[in-house]
């Protein structure tokens, strides 16, 4: 596998314009990759092989005439099966059977940066249906697992992009994120998940512009390296004039950002928000990372939290919000094209999305009112901790990945440490981000004793990327984790 050699698409991508190896050679070492090791953990669900070398090869002769450009030129790199992405690529929506007709009409945020940028895209990825969920699973195509551990979880939503990045059938690839879908599977798979924050990356839809807004969901990146992350933040970020959430922030220096000092950088580190149960061996593991941020100069404290509702409302807060603006807003949008999913689909889709949808219909604008009280309660929380710290740290997630459902309905655990939890996204301390808009990313911390990966989550005031891929460079530097990518790569077929 070229991951064998390389850990980052940038650098590989380098090599290439160097002319020391060939976009088709990366092409043909990449489909042989995923032809061998995709079948034991299910990362692909949809491949198109024969235009990738097409591009590939259409980009040797670039590089022959000397006109390779981009960042991640002849970089391999996969897009999310969940919202459209590559023109002319059929998707599903998270392996919705009835839907598995439709085709991509236009590129997406990641999709569109990264072929801008050279790469090329070798097929998509496997996600939950609507992305609803902390687990990677659907009735279509069944679960995704970790390659750490075959028969456990990946996580998700953007769950085959993280397994296959974090078993080397490629160096980053697309996540979308709005609950915490880029930071659970990075976590789970031993990958740097990052999602920026609020008004960075455009790409708003349609119909509904305003469709990714409660809560904030966002494309992103996950990838073996801070160094690729910044790269392609570089790429995806600027302003959008038809996103209502798009910001001109002027011109940023993302790729700058990997080398700036956090000498005198303060940084909290809370193990539960104070209200997640969390499993005590988790919590340890993310607080020793967290420490080894003092190695690069900066100063780690405890911090509290006050809040008044327990994590099990918040996620059921969570799951209540996304539905309104996302699975019930596409169901109706379905409608229109004359596909009555609840009606005449039902059987394509997990029970708890119907539950959620149905729930949905029966809400009102005094309930949606309700919704983004909490969220602002959310909000003021993360805010008076920030008067204080430049970053915020948490375990990214409660507990280790759970098996895989044979039944193709995996969830996350009802209960951790004693306490109830909610099982779609309650074993995830990442939404919060999501209701307010804050950068976040997921950094490998160590593995448990059961041998499964356990991300530490970053959190960075609002738009506060610089800073937080500052600190992610850091904490690579003094605690890289590239050794763990020998532990996939040795794993049984």
């Amino acid at each position: 596998m070229i991951t064998d050699e390389y850990s980052s698409a940038v650098d590989l991508a380098c090599d290439i314009r160097s002319k020391k190896v060939a976009p088709s050679e990366v092409m043909e070492e990449t489909v042989k990759a995923i032809e061998e090791r995709n079948p034991s953990i299910n990362a692909f669900v949809y491949t198109n092989f024969d235009e990738a070398r097409a591009n590939a090869r259409r980009e040797d002769e670039l590089l022959a005439k000397g006109e390779a450009k981009g960042s991640f030129f002849g970089i391999p790199t996969a897009a999310k099966d969940f919202i459209p992405g590559i023109p002319g690529w059929p998707g599903t929506f998270g392996g919705v059977k009835a839907l598995s007709h439709l085709v991509d009409d236009h590129w997406g945020s990641y999709t569109g940066a990264m072929h801008d940028e050279g790469a090329i895209m070798v097929g998509k990825t496997n996600s939950p249906s609507f992305a609803f969920r902390g687990t990677c699973d659907n009735k279509m195509f069944g679960p995704t697992s970790t390659p750490f551990a075959p028969g456990y979880n990946s996580g998700g939503s953007s769950g085959g992009g993280a397994a296959a990045v974090g078993d080397g059938m490629l160096l980053i690839a697309e996540g979308t994120d709005g609950g915490g879908s880029i930071r659970i599977p990075a976590a789970w798979c031993g990958c740097y998940g990052f999602k920026a924050g609020n008004g960075i990356i455009g790409g708003a839809p349609r119909p509904n512009a305003y469709g990714t807004c409660h809560p904030y969901c966002w494309d992103g990146t996950i990838s073996r390296t801070v160094k690729d992350a910044a790269y392609a933040l570089q790429a995806m970020s600027g302003y959008d004039p038809f996103d209502p959430n798009s910001i001109d922030l002027g011109e940023r220096d993302y790729i700058a950002a990997l080398q700036k000092s956090i000498k005198g950088m303060r940084i909290g580190f809370t193990p539960d928000f104070g209200i997640f149960p969390v499993e005590p061996e988790i919590a340890a593991i993310c607080e020793a990372a967290a420490m080894r941020f003092e190695d690069a100069g900066a100063t780690v404290d405890r911090v509290e939290f006050g809040f008044k509702r327990s994590a099990k409302e918040l996620a059921d807060s969570w799951c209540r919000m996304i539905t309104i603006s996302g699975g019930l807003g596409t169901v109706e949008e379905l409608k229109e094209q004359g596909i009555d999913l609840l009606r005449d689909h039902a059987d394509d889709l997990p029970e708890e999305f119907i539950y959620w949808v149905e729930d949905a219909y029966k809400r009102n604008y005094v309930d949606f009112h309700n919704e983004e009280v909490i969220r602002t309660e959310v909000f003021d929380e993360l805010q008076t901790a920030f008067l204080d710290y430049d970053l915020i740290l948490s375990p990214t997630l409660a507990c280790n990945p759970p098996k895989n459902d044979p039944g193709r309905n995996t969830l996350g655990p009802t209960q951790i440490a004693g306490v109830a939890t909610e099982p779609l996204i309650g074993f995830c301390l990442t939404f919060f981000c999501n209701f307010t808009g804050h950068p976040a990313a997921s950094i490998p911390a160590g593995l448990s004793e059961a041998g499964f990966p356990v991300g530490l989550q970053m959190i960075g005031k609002r738009f506060g990327e610089v800073d937080l891929l500052a600190a992610s460079a850091a904490f690579e530097r003094v605690a890289p984790w590239a050794d763990l990518y020998k532990i996939t790569a040795q794993r049984a077929l």
